[in-house]
């Protein structure tokens, strides 16, 4: 029977948010699945991978400077040393790094290493030092890397001037859009009573760890600036910046009107309330938060970034622009000024994403694990 062996920093943030759909197309193929990631789910006995043959735990550290990692290496090299795999593909900064250094190491080892980039850590308008440090090192990695996918125009353009044997764009890992369904007005209004919703409200809504990165602060901001309190903001997400967050939603005298949700399993039923998807994301890959705004027929405000330009179609499916409050008050005043505008715009989403769909996806995989590439 062919292995394969998954490699990625964490099990229930990562494999269990993206590569499902791809191990049921593996096991069609008739491969053995094996995964090496860090267990995060709390208490750990929670963990469930479908379509997984073997786990092995690695003590992955996100941070590249932690002494763990070292560890996590020696764990890691042990699994394909033993493991005789066909394919290792690789998922991650960490996980992705590690695989490699372990190649780099043991040129002995025979598996074709995929490794798959959910986004570079160096972009147009990254920090220079991002450039310096993380740009060196992909380049270098490449060389021990058969098949290096990318999941954005941007970071495709940048492969070609590495050293993998093979470059592969791959919009993303899908979405299925069997899961954002429109609901009844019978539902949504069910739905608003739930979260506490005014009836006339125009709602925001924003999905993301609550971090630097995603950036959830410049729409408080932008809130403040609004005469009107006929507006609610939502935010689905947990991180660290939650109690910065709650104190800026205080500062603002914003409490009744942004609503910090926390992680959620109802995000269908909640991009059905919304009217408007904000995300002012400073980098990202491909944001499966906004594929799932445009499913759901929302139009969609946002930074104008890698990934964010390959979705959303300016002034077709909304707008993007620069991360300041004033940018995002004349977006959104301009879909409380024409609503029909605001339903065009998601129309045009919604048949926009249909490209980016999980079946689409998986066929494309197909090829590579085939070596039809």
């Amino acid at each position: 029977m062919k292995k394969i062996l998954f490699v990625a920093s964490v099990v229930k943030l990562h494999i269990n948010v993206f590569h499902i759909p791809t191990f049921k197309l593996l096991k069609e193929m008739g491969y053995e699945i094996h995964v090496a990631a860090k267990n995060d789910y709390v208490p750990k006995g929670d963990m469930k991978i479908d379509f997984c043959d073997y786990f092995h735990e690695v003590s992955f550290e996100r941070s590249p400077f932690k002494k763990d990692n070292l560890e996590a290496f020696k764990e890691l090299e042990k699994i394909m040393l033993d493991g005789d795999f066909d394919i290792v593909h690789c998922h991650t900064p960490i996980g992705g790094a590690l695989t490699r250094f372990v190649k780099m190491k043991n040129p002995n080892i025979k598996s074709e290493i995929i490794y798959t980039a959910h986004g570079f850590h160096f972009y147009k308008g990254a920090p220079i030092k991002n450039w310096i440090i993380f740009y060196p090192i992909e380049k270098f990695l490449s060389r021990y890397t058969d098949k290096l996918i990318t999941i954005n125009e941007e970071d495709y353009n940048y492969s070609k001037k590495m050293h993998a044997k093979e470059n592969i764009y791959v919009p993303g890992v899908g979405i299925d859009l069997d899961k954002f369904i429109v609901s009844s007005p019978t539902e949504i209004e069910r739905k608003r009573k739930e979260l506490n919703i005014p009836e006339n409200n125009l709602v925001l809504l924003s999905i993301g760890e609550l971090s630097e990165r995603k950036n959830h602060k410049v729409v408080i901001e932008t809130l403040s600036n609004f005469s009107t309190e006929n507006i609610t903001y939502i935010i689905c997400g947990q991180g660290p910046l939650r109690d910065e967050l709650e104190d800026l939603v205080e500062q603002y005298n914003l409490t009744k009107q942004v609503l910090l949700l926390g992680f959620r399993n109802d995000i269908n039923e909640i991009c059905n309330v919304a009217d408007i998807f904000v995300f002012p994301s400073i980098h990202e890959g491909l944001p499966v938060s906004v594929m799932e705004a445009m499913a759901s027929r929302l139009p969609v405000i946002g930074s104008r970034i890698r990934g964010n330009i390959d979705l959303i179609d300016q002034d077709k499916g909304g707008y993007l622009g620069e991360n300041t409050p004033n940018f995002y008050y004349e977006s959104v005043l301009k879909y409380m000024n024409n609503p029909v505008l605001a339903k065009n715009h998601g129309k045009y989403n919604f048949k926009k994403i249909q490209n980016y769909s999980i079946n689409k996806i998986v066929e494309t995989m197909r090829n590579v694990y085939s070596k039809k590439f």
